[in-house]
């Protein structure tokens, strides 16, 4: 498999991402072997970005790993930090994830459409009666009657206010008028 190179704007920024890692493969004292290179596989398509930590080998030994983990598993060396060794492979499918989603997301105009400021686009669409175009979700008028403030004739009438916000209101009153209530001296301490 081809081995995988970066820019050193890429390096340098896997880098940075790779600093608050700990080492999740640890090489022994029997170097690379084929279960090591399938622990190194399985964590590389887990996390994409991960540390070696390399023990008992000089730097040239620890080179060579280097070169045949990127190699067997087509990945890139990041970085080799005394017996540190960082690498790094992409996910495919969260690549194609990423991209299907900013493709969804980005709404692009054609070069043969004019351009339409975002508030008058948003003031066409609602202007447009409702189970025309893209937008069928149009929001329901909200009635007169649920619109005007409460008044005394419907305190009187026995309606209990509704509040605003959805929290109910205590019966009592508020802790304002209970303390009035009691330096007026009509509860008992």
């Amino acid at each position: 498999m081809p081995k995988l190179e970066l820019t050193s704007q890429q390096r340098s920024a896997l880098r940075a991402a790779a600093h608050p890692l700990h080492p999740v493969v640890l090489i022994g004292d029997r170097g690379l072997t084929a279960a090591v290179l399938e622990e190194i596989d399985r964590t590389l398509a887990a996390h994409e970005l991960i540390k070696i930590r390399v023990a008992g080998a000089e730097r040239d030994e620890r080179d060579a790993m280097l070169t045949e983990i990127c190699e067997t598993l087509s990945c890139a060396a990041v970085h080799h930090l005394g017996k540190t060794l960082i690498i790094y492979r992409p996910d495919p499918l969260a690549q194609q994830a990423a991209q299907a989603a900013e493709n969804t997301t980005r709404a692009v105009r054609r070069k043969s459409e004019p351009y339409v400021p975002k508030k008058q686009a948003a003031q066409a669409r609602a202007d447009r009666p409702a189970g025309t175009g893209r937008s069928d979700t149009a929001k329901k008028p909200v009635a007169a009657a649920d619109r005007r403030p409460r008044t005394t004739e419907d305190r009187s009438a026995g309606k209990r206010p509704r509040p605003v916000h959805g929290i109910p209101r205590r019966s009592g009153g508020s802790a304002l008028s209970l303390r009035a209530g009691a330096r007026r001296g009509r509860t008992s301490r």
